[in-house]
């Protein structure tokens, strides 16, 4: 069900933020290309890994910006992105950490799970590495915080 009332909170990637990680990240991968193919290293393994990670960075910043262009979307479900893909479903949930010391995505927090989940990431905005979920990047700071609390007042609720 995607109800747009079922909805608590929604984070979305800053647009100032996101432009600048894309852009650097497609500068980045221009000039290793650049400097692969117009001046090459002596050796022809350095030219392959230059143009190996020019060609990475440039991937990495498409992938950014087509994941920075989504929004996740809080329910008493659980966080979800817009296309409906369920990221952490509540009653998997075991805490929140956002404190200044949790390593955690700029501007976000990490999600506490009870059971593992498959590996998945979406650059600048969300990922899921066993029994962690972090969420932030190039999100608006304000909105991830309102999530976190929304979310700690939610598990408060359940206990």
């Amino acid at each position: 069900m995607h109800m747009d009332q079922d909805v608590l909170a929604t984070v979305g990637a800053s647009t100032p933020r996101r432009w600048f990680g894309v852009g650097t990240m497609a500068l980045l991968g221009g000039l290793l290309v650049y400097l692969g193919l117009a001046v090459p290293p002596a050796s022809l393994g350095w030219q392959i890994f230059l143009l190996a990670m020019g060609a990475l960075a440039l991937w990495l910043a498409e992938a950014t910006r087509k994941a920075s262009a989504r929004t996740i979307e809080l329910t008493k479900e659980g966080l979800r992105d817009d296309t409906g893909e369920i990221i952490a479903p509540i009653d998997e949930i075991v805490r929140v950490e956002r404190g200044t010391f949790a390593m955690k995505p700029s501007h976000g927090f990490v999600l506490r799970l009870k059971t593992r989940s498959a590996a998945r990431w979406r650059p600048g905005l969300w990922w899921v590495l066993g029994k962690r979920v972090g969420v932030g990047g190039v999100a608006t700071g304000a909105h991830t915080k309102a999530m976190a609390q929304i979310l700690e007042a939610l598990l408060a609720e359940r206990t």
